[in-house]
């Protein structure tokens, strides 16, 4: 390390006081964690950009509809990783195929719904109006409803949406106002909501492109 960097170094830790250790901690990871999603918000955009540029004939922004983001969505499928049984196929319906098969890939749902999530929150950024906003029209809902269903079907898995859970101390309130007014001593036992004991499928939101069309 140079001279130089010794110095800034110094002066750095003896002029600038920096919080607690802990607090650095937690900012620090939701510091990282924002730049990851805008990062990968700007990655998307410009995938999406530089894939208007490559049409034939070329695409204009101001021009696409819904129509255009589903013949993108159509498009990342040549780049996908999951597989999506046929109808045809042995394994359709099977979580766990024991053998391979020649079945396509595909973009998983996951993916697609995350990443017409960074775009359309990336149109607004770039100056569209909610509006006219084509990664909200409601073909691309449809098409993404229609993904999740068949690829469930396909994959034999179950996609469940989460549930937001109730803070604890609204639950708790209400149960300790009946044991106080009760005497007769007896006990409620409440389930939280989401814990049906059933698994889950993570699905991951990163598409993976190449670095040019």
């Amino acid at each position: 390390m140079s001279a130089t960097s010794i110095i800034n170094q110094f002066n750095s830790n003896v002029f600038n006081r920096s919080p607690p250790p802990e607090t650095n901690i937690g900012s620090q990871k939701t510091a990282s964690s924002l730049s990851r999603y805008e990062s990968q918000k700007r990655r998307d955009w410009n995938t999406f950009g530089q894939y208007l540029r490559n049409h034939k004939p070329p695409l204009v922004l101001s021009r696409c509809s819904g129509a255009h983001i589903l013949e993108f969505l159509r498009y990342l499928d040549q780049f996908g990783k999951t597989k999506v049984h046929n109808t045809t196929c042995l394994f359709f319906g099977h979580p766990h195929p024991p053998a391979p098969c020649p079945c396509p890939l595909k973009q998983a749902w996951g993916s697609l719904d995350a990443l017409v999530g960074r775009l359309r929150a990336a149109f607004e950024e770039n100056g569209g109006t909610p509006e006219a906003n084509p990664f909200g029209a409601r073909a691309v809902r449809l098409y993404l409803r229609e993904v999740r269903d068949s690829q469930a079907k396909a994959r034999g898995i179950a996609y469940e949406k989460k549930k937001r859970k109730k803070p604890q101390k609204q639950l708790e309130a209400p149960m300790i106002e009946e044991l106080d007014e009760d005497g007769s001593g007896g006990g409620i036992m409440i389930m939280p909501a989401g814990l049906s004991g059933s698994g889950r499928i993570a699905v991951s939101s990163r598409i993976s492109l190449p670095a040019c069309f």
